[in-house]
């Protein structure tokens, strides 16, 4: 299961997620939907301007963990 962490990243960078969404070009709606895990997958051009704006790594943001539900 990946994890996103986004939220711990804009709140150490004193950042809210409609300052993020205007620097990187996309819609709150669509942050929001990376922010909640909801999102299918994630462009590597929006993950680059992610940690661009934020100064992070892509594993600052994403955290993979068994998920033990389905015995993988």
């Amino acid at each position: 299961m990946i994890t996103v962490n986004l939220d711990v990243m804009l709140a150490r960078r004193k950042m809210s997620s409609g300052e993020l969404a205007e620097k990187i070009g996309i819609t709150q709606a669509n942050l929001s939907i990376l922010k909640t895990g909801k999102a299918k997958a994630v462009r590597f051009s929006t993950l680059e301007a992610i940690c661009r704006t934020l100064r992070c790594q892509p594993g600052d943001i994403l955290e993979f963990t068994e998920d033990e539900t389905n015995g993988r």
